[in-house]
């Protein structure tokens, strides 16, 4: 039996058959092999087991009362997953299923952004394949964001299993006959003023959704104010101060948030609009989510940093020459605004929230090194952010 020591895990890889004749020859190894690692949490993954009796799911309550009563299994073959099921097993310790694997080759790429792509896989199903070194327990969260929204209420996609895709891992959807409204948009600009507005009033709606205190998403508040601590050692303490007082003035809300509302997570079906990509999901004022359209049709079509005016292209899903058209009917429509002055007045209004988030993505970036952020902070949070916040009006809404 392989067994692999990461960190403080402790992997297991038993393969073949584990049965009477030789689960105390695995019972051995397996406690070896704890032994030799003493405090680490074990994880046992049963890919290659074909067959485990009932002699050798004895050895894994073993394990498990060996590790303090907690024990994860992994990449369960369907019948090795029914027999952990059937014997009550899966109830004392986690058991996941071995994932099913897919491939997008031939498929129509109908969205993208910062974490994956998203591809047709037939009539019926649409598929997120996230970027290559996505961790599983981050593809896990978000379909789990996804299925908590759905029971709230929340038009989304129904999320069905996660999936390998070469070395990628991805969430399955079910979405009959839909189409992004980014591709929509695409294909008929006319249609501009239709989509629009009907994503603004399905964003009214969806910012009615109170979760409640037990609905176990983020404060989406409290995460900027943490970010603000996490800058202790790059700015002074006078800027902090600001910073907080800032964020602290916005009114705190129990309302849905998406966390990233736009045309390419907006999808059309019969009439009716669903959401996906919805692991950013939290609570709190709609003004995260309001600026964020605000950063994806003002600031990015705009923005020349490093992106060309295909890659801009690309992560609209559509021309970026009609991104002011999309932000002026969305903010027209949720707001109750008649004139292109009271766009322009309000787009104005909203601007320093929108720079706060600019500031505060583009600090959260993974991967960046403490030279890159220190460059943002000089670059973007000092000359662009602080003065913003000076001239900020309070919200009205």
């Amino acid at each position: 039996m392989r067994t692999e020591l990461a960190g403080n895990t402790l992997t297991l890889y038993p393969e073949g058959r584990v049965d009477s004749k030789n689960a105390g020859d695995f019972e051995s190894d397996v406690m070896a092999a704890i032994d030799a690692a003493p405090g680490a949490s074990v994880v046992v993954d049963v890919n290659n087991l074909e067959y485990v009796s009932s002699a050798g799911l004895r050895v894994f309550i073993k394990v498990m009362r060996r590790a303090n009563g907690k024990l994860t299994v992994i990449n369960a073959s369907p019948e090795v997953y029914d027999v952990f099921e059937v014997t009550g097993l899966s109830e004392l310790m986690e058991v996941k299923k071995r994932l099913r694997e897919i491939s997008v080759d031939g498929c129509e790429l109908i969205g993208q952004g910062g974490y994956g792509k998203v591809y047709r896989l037939d009539d019926e199903t649409i598929a997120k394949i996230y970027i290559p070194g996505m961790s599983l327990e981050f593809v896990e969260h978000e379909r789990d964001m996804s299925q908590k929204a759905f029971l709230m209420g929340v038009p989304t996609a129904i999320s069905y299993d996660v999936v390998k895709c070469g070395d990628c891992y991805g969430v399955v959807f079910e979405m009959l006959d839909a189409k992004t409204t980014a591709q929509i948009i695409e294909a008929d600009p006319t249609k501009i003023p239709e989509v629009s507005a009907g994503s603004a009033r399905m964003l009214k709606e969806l910012h009615q959704i109170t979760p409640g205190p037990g609905a176990g998403l983020p404060n989406r508040k409290q995460q900027f104010l943490d970010w603000v601590d996490s800058l202790a050692e790059r700015i002074t303490e006078e800027e902090a101060v600001k910073l907080k007082a800032f964020i602290n003035a916005i009114p705190d809300r129990d309302t849905f948030l998406h966390g990233d509302y736009n045309a390419k997570n907006i999808m059309l079906r019969n009439g009716e609009y669903q959401l996906i990509d919805i692991g950013d999901a939290s609570v709190g004022h709609p003004i995260f989510d309001i600026v964020g359209l605000m950063l994806v049709y003002i600031i990015l079509p705009n923005s020349q940093g490093g992106r060309s005016a295909e890659e801009r292209r690309g992560l609209l899903g559509f021309d970026f020459e009609y991104a002011p058209q999309v932000w002026g009917t969305m903010c027209a429509t949720y707001f109750g605004l008649r004139s292109q002055e009271e766009i322009a007045n309000k787009t104005k209004q909203l601007m320093p929230y929108c720079i706060l988030l600019m500031v505060y993505q583009s600090m959260r970036i993974a991967g960046a090194d403490e030279q890159t952020l220190q460059a943002r902070v000089d670059g973007l949070l000092r000359p662009r952010l602080l003065p913003a916040i000076e001239a900020a009006e309070p919200l009205d809404f």
